[in-house]
């Protein structure tokens, strides 16, 4: 299997001039809104009409997998604990269900690689991945399975009449893989990518470290193939979003992204598809520091910045109301003709 995204289209410039025009023509000061103003632009853009239409169904995939890495102590939590909350997502008790609900939006979750069996496992690509500082993650196959299956839950989600899409992570361990792909895509150090992730104390820091600085000098070989870096540093589950975000960008979709995993995934994703960022809006800047460093690569402003960690997409789901909020302005906010108020001297 050979992976390759067809180009992708960038989002439609003349319909963001006009959402430009729009704005300027509004009952506000030129650029009041600041911020809000460049996210209906984007909007309008992606969605190639201006005024911008409301979304109607947000949709956030939620990529659950297993790291061997976990077994070397980089995590303050047990492995076992990744299958058990892929119940608690069904079961809606999860902080992304409560933040999707006062959003707007809906939430479905994949076993990709979940190291035990869970009720949504047909998609299961293996069970764990390869411990990443001494072994591949993955072999070449699998990898390109993953990839594939995150570019099939993007055409089934956009094709079932997902406007707006969020990928969120959910494994024990992901985020040294994660620091692993920002540092080697970046040239950053070990040291500046590695974070607290679900609250290690020093000497899990330092275990953590080293994992990571091993796991590196096994990627940057890899560095001009992005399928193999996946297989070699990475796990199903981010290979998988991966494909996912391309994927999206490729069927023309706006995705709102979250935090240091999905980062990480979105740094591989715009090696597979270029251009794919143009897509793609920051949710937040985590608190993991390899995120900022993959915000930065991507040149992405992030929406909030809240000191959140917890993956699942619950920082993207947090920032879709501002995004909703910027497409209502843009599409129902008054013009000075239309309101009857004077425009600026």
């Amino acid at each position: 299997m050979t992976i390759v995204f067809p180009s992708v289209e960038p989002p439609n410039e003349d319909v963001r001039r006009q959402a430009v025009a729009r704005h300027a023509a509004l009952t506000k000061p030129a650029g009041s809104l600041g911020k809000l103003e460049e996210l209906g632009v984007w909007v309008a853009a992606c969605q190639g009409e201006c005024p911008p239409r409301p979304f109607t169904r947000p949709r956030v995939v939620v990529f659950a997998g297993d790291h061997g890495v976990a077994r070397h102590g980089v995590s303050a939590y047990p492995a076992e604990v990744t299958g058990q909350m892929v119940a608690n997502f069904l079961a809606g008790g999860a902080a992304v269900n409560v933040l999707a609900t006062v959003a707007g939006a809906t939430v479905r979750v994949v076993d990709v690689a979940v190291d035990s069996d869970t009720a949504v496992g047909d998609h299961k690509v293996r069970r764990g991945s390869g411990s990443i500082d001494r072994e591949d993650a993955l072999t070449r196959e699998e990898a390109e399975r993953a990839v594939e299956l995150g570019r099939r839950l993007a055409d089934e989600e956009v094709d079932g009449g997902a406007d707006v899409l969020v990928a969120g992570d959910m494994g024990i361990g992901n985020t040294t893989p994660a620091a692993v792909l920002i540092a080697a895509l970046t040239g950053a150090e070990p040291v500046a990518v590695v974070g607290r992730g679900t609250g290690i104390d020093d000497r899990g820091w330092m275990r953590k470290t080293a994992a990571i600085r091993d796991a590196l000098r096994r990627a940057r070989p890899v560095l001009d193939d992005p399928v193999q870096l996946l297989a070699t540093a990475s796990g199903a589950d981010l290979a998988a979003i991966a494909g996912f975000l391309a994927q999206a960008a490729v069927r023309r979709t706006p995705v709102v992204l979250d935090g240091v995993v999905v980062g990480a995934a979105a740094l591989v994703a715009e090696e597979l598809a270029p251009g794919a960022r143009e897509w793609w809006v920051a949710g937040h800047r985590s608190a993991e520091p390899a995120h900022a460093l993959a915000l930065n690569h991507l040149s992405l402003e992030p929406l909030l910045d809240f000191d959140l960690r917890l993956g699942e997409g619950s920082g993207a789901v947090a920032a879709l109301p501002l995004v909703a909020m910027a497409t209502k302005v843009l599409a129902e906010m008054a013009t000075f003709d239309g309101a009857g108020v004077s425009g600026p001297a």
